[in-house]
């Protein structure tokens, strides 16, 4: 697994693990540390504000000089300006959601920074490769945040089987037999969030770290449903009221109250009626521990896995 894939040799990284670019969570020291162990570290901009963002960047740029990059929600109203943000500061990479990068395109081309679309569907994933990203994140429905249909198992390899450019598997993926998985269903690298919620060097806030350790299988629950942006969470006081108003269709009332409850949770530590926005996945993170140790793990498990895999009998 340390071996070179399309997207190490794209991204100029080690080990092929991206780090999800979750708001309000990962920040300039999570994308550091993930990128000086030889993944690629990102910084989830979300609504952040364009001075907090180049002031995150640059915390980074002292942390590491490894490559890392930038998640850009295409919905946030200032966009236009995070994106000039990214240009101006010289990030390597991108990825983003919410919306199509193609306006944007050409300078991140022009400025060599990589781009990297995150789909939940096959005709989404052709548009972005016609548009010119340089690889697509499938994400499955198993992660956290928002999310699609389909599970990671079944997306993968029809992306695989309908792009040219390389696929990274999302959703599910925290250890590593699931990294092996992503790659024997075809990916070249995957992307991981949940797990790094309990790196050290992530910083929201221990509660919710508290939370994770302790979920259990069936512990996070799709709310928003009814919105057309559902989303996955750990269950608790808000996940239960907003799947009230989503049997009765009140889209407005769940847009209110889901108003900066991401922020409660993950920086102010209210469990009860933040957002904690976190995959399935959740309840294979067992411990609080280096992002460095996490992806070292993950790499000696995969390939464990795979040397398992390959003294299996045949015929």
């Amino acid at each position: 697994m340390s071996l070179p894939t399309r997207v190490t040799r794209l991204l100029g990284i080690e080990r092929p693990i991206i780090q999800g670019g979750m708001a309000r969570t990962a920040t300039a020291e999570l994308a550091a540390a993930v990128s000086n162990a030889g993944g690629l570290g990102i910084i989830g901009a979300g609504h952040m504000p364009t001075d907090e963002l180049r002031r995150q960047i640059r915390i980074a740029k002292q942390l590491t000089d490894k490559p890392f990059g930038v998640n850009l929600m295409l919905l946030t109203r200032h966009i236009d300006e995070l994106v000039a943000v990214v240009l101006e500061e010289g990030v390597q990479a991108v990825t983003t959601g919410a919306g199509n990068p193609g306006k944007y395109m050409d300078a991140l081309k022009a400025a060599d920074i990589k781009v990297m679309t995150v789909v939940a569907s096959v005709a989404l994933a052709k548009r972005m490769e016609s548009v010119g990203a340089d690889a697509i994140i499938g994400e499955g429905m198993e992660a956290g945040g928002h999310i699609g249909e389909l599970t990671t198992m079944v997306l993968t390899p029809q992306l695989v089987d309908a792009l040219q450019v390389p696929v990274i598997a999302a959703g599910g993926i925290a250890d590593g037999r699931t990294l092996a998985a992503a790659f024997a269903l075809g990916a070249e690298g995957v992307q991981t969030g949940t797990r790094f919620m309990c790196a050290e060097e992530c910083t929201i806030h221990d509660a919710v770290k508290e939370r994770v350790l302790k979920a259990k299988d069936r512990d996070t629950v799709v709310v928003g449903y009814s919105t057309g942006h559902p989303v996955r969470v750990l269950k608790n006081k808000l996940s239960r009221e907003l799947v009230e108003l989503d049997r009765e269709h009140r889209t407005d009332e769940i847009d209110t109250l889901g108003a900066g409850k991401l922020q409660l949770a993950m920086r102010d530590g209210d469990v009860n009626m933040g957002s904690l926005m976190a995959g399935q996945s959740a309840a294979m993170v067992h411990r609080i521990e280096p992002a460095a140790d996490i992806i070292s793990s993950m790499i000696a498990e995969a390939e464990e896995a795979m040397t398992r895999l390959g003294q299996l009998p045949r015929g």
